[in-house]
């Protein structure tokens, strides 16, 4: 999508997706921050911060630096693209999670790995989605420092499922997912310690873990 047609679309956009527009371009980082990739410095945002004791297995792994796109579909009432992970996945198998994974070499800032990703996994093709900013790296329990990417997403795109990694791909609404009174704080036994996390349960789905948590940090940074 070139900048007129991005442009036009604008014109056409409600209030809840300009009202949107408005506070991630004021309240996000333009910029990739700087700690993304840097080992040395302790990720402002993550699983820490709400179970202290997951720095101690977090510092036994070697730093993963990766990227998730949030993609909000520009609807009249807009959205969140999320997926359900294929089941046959060695790791995080059936999870719901953001299209996104690690940085590759070939990739030149977590901004191409997420929409390099975002294509692969559900077809996104990058002229559908203009980036808004970016939030702080988020710290998983695994090692992975997240940097979230925050694009608006056209709702002309298609969605075309690779099914190597994703099961399903479905839509959220935004107000649901920025209304604090539907983020509950569940916990469970993980690796000897007590792990607390956000969750969003929506209808039958179970949104929790890293991907509820950096939804929490989203509406911390442009709605609290």
């Amino acid at each position: 999508m070139n900048g007129r047609d991005r442009n036009e679309t604008a014109l056409a956009h409600t209030e809840p997706v300009l009202d949107f527009v408005r506070r991630a371009r004021a309240r996000l980082s333009q910029e990739v921050p700087q700690i993304a990739t840097d080992p040395a410095v302790m990720p402002p945002s993550g699983e820490h911060m709400v179970t202290p004791g997951i720095v101690r297995i977090v510092e036994k792994i070697p730093s993963r630096p990766a990227a998730v796109l949030i993609p909000v579909v520009a609807r009249d009432e807009p959205t969140v693209l999320l997926t359900q992970r294929s089941a046959s996945l060695s790791t995080h198998a059936g999870q719901i999670s953001f299209p996104g994974g690690k940085l590759d070499p070939t990739d030149p800032d977590p901004l191409a790995t997420a929409l390099r990703e975002a294509h692969e996994e559900v077809g996104l093709d990058p002229g559908f989605a203009d980036p808004l900013g970016f939030l702080e790296p988020y710290l998983s329990g695994t090692g992975f420092r997240i940097v979230p990417v925050v694009a608006l997403v056209s709702p002309a795109f298609e969605v075309k499922l690779n099914p190597a990694e994703v099961d399903e791909a479905f839509e959220v609404p935004l107000d649901f997912l920025m209304t604090p009174e539907n983020h509950a704080r569940h916990s469970r036994e993980w690796k000897g310690i007590r792990r607390s996390f956000y969750a969003m349960p929506y209808g039958e789905r179970y949104i929790w873990g890293v991907t509820a948590g950096i939804l929490r940090v989203l509406y911390e940074r442009l709605y609290r």
